[in-house]
């Protein structure tokens, strides 16, 4: 497992963004992170940056947002208030899952045990200077063809 660590402030994020993507091993991205660490911040760019101009919120009671880029959607799920597997299950989260699209998720504890065969680990904390430091964790899979 390779690991990027970045150390940035929100007038940067967009830098972030980019690398990420860049670095990514999967369209599938997990963010963990306190609340009101900038997890939603850092999808806003991340959207942005794979080419969508739609308005990116927090689908906090929707659960999933979707976004339209120039070659792919972008589906943005915001599992705080789900409670268990089952309620995740039960909306079909295994189907954005598997689409083949880009899927972000903020809070994913809850869908760690659904077997998903690659996707990129992003750990958001802050720091006292309020910048931001974020691990991406890359697991190797050079079976996965990215187009961005």
């Amino acid at each position: 497992m390779f690991t990027l660590n970045l150390i940035y402030t929100l007038e940067n994020i967009n830098n972030v963004a980019k690398e990420i993507i860049n670095y990514a091993t999967s369209k599938t991205i997990f963010l963990y992170g306190d609340m009101g660490v900038g997890k939603t911040t850092l999808v806003k760019s991340l959207v942005e940056c794979l080419g969508s101009n739609d308005e990116v919120s927090s689908p906090t009671f929707s659960i999933v947002n979707e976004y339209e880029a120039k070659d792919n959607l972008i589906y943005h799920f915001d599992l705080y208030r789900i409670n268990n597997l089952g309620e995740a299950f039960s909306f079909g989260i295994e189907d954005y899952l598997y689409s083949n699209e880009w899927v972000i998720v903020e809070w994913p504890e809850l869908i760690e045990d659904i077997e998903i065969e690659q996707y990129n680990r992003i750990e958001i904390e802050l720091n006292e200077d309020n910048s931001r430091t974020l691990k991406l964790n890359l697991e190797p899979n050079l079976n996965v063809s990215m187009q961005n």
